[in-house]
């Protein structure tokens, strides 16, 4: 069983083989948290630069663990039923809805402490390179991917360490592109590949995002153990 070392080394494992599909104007795309130390390795490699998609997952009350759907930020808010759990979203709809609004009430905080006012990068003609630490349900990254089209972009790219191959083929149609180095199909857990894998909070994905505005060649700060 492959396990990286922290979220850092899967970002250089990862950004090699990103580099090696040469993609045209790319942009890099983190999922915070856990994918901005991946996603900003990536970035540096390409020379690209690096965003946030400010995505929810919607869990349910009783079983917040339980991805039903997630929630995208955009002109549009972008939802994706777990179509797995439908019934118990169809079973309370107006329970769901009131989900989705604290849900997008947290995008819009993330969105004023991260960005600080700054416009989302364009994407229009641009290759959108989404990145995550891992993948388990993928319902946050679908939500993700199907916001980018409505954006402009000419090509859509999910790019992880480690997912299993039953959520990997789920969310192929709705990209142009995977790239996942490891695909193991005994999968409880995205924490269980890492040998360090601390949970981050908004001042670290602020530090990253500090550092990645700074000229070429300062790193970002390395993970809190």
């Amino acid at each position: 069983m492959r396990i990286f070392v922290d979220r850092t080394e899967a970002g250089q494992a990862l950004a090699q083989r990103v580099v090696e599909k040469r993609y045209g104007d790319p942009v890099v795309l983190a999922l915070p948290r856990g994918g901005l130390p991946v996603a900003a390795k990536v970035a540096r490699a390409l020379g690209a630069p690096l965003d946030v998609l400010l995505v929810r997952k919607i869990g349910l009350p009783s079983q917040p663990e339980l991805a039903v759907g997630a929630v995208v930020d955009g002109e549009t808010p972008e939802v994706v039923v777990n179509e797995e759990l439908r019934f118990l979203v169809d079973r309370d709809r107006k329970a769901f809805d009131a989900l989705i609004a604290e849900e997008l009430r947290e995008i819009e905080r993330r969105k004023a402490l991260y960005l600080k006012g700054k416009p989302s990068l364009s994407l229009t003609g641009k290759t959108a390179i989404v990145i995550d630490d891992g993948l388990a349900t993928g319902a946050t990254a679908r939500a993700a991917l199907k916001s980018l089209r409505k954006r402009g972009s000419a090509k859509v790219v999910l790019a992880v360490p480690v997912a299993p191959p039953d959520t990997l083929a789920a969310i192929r149609p709705d990209c142009d592109e995977v790239v996942c180095l490891w695909a193991p199909t005994e999968f409880y857990a995205v924490g269980q590949f890492y040998r360090d894998f601390p949970q981050l909070d908004d001042e670290d994905v602020k530090r990253y995002l500090d550092a990645f505005s700074t000229p070429a060649g300062k790193e970002p700060p390395p993970e809190k153990g």
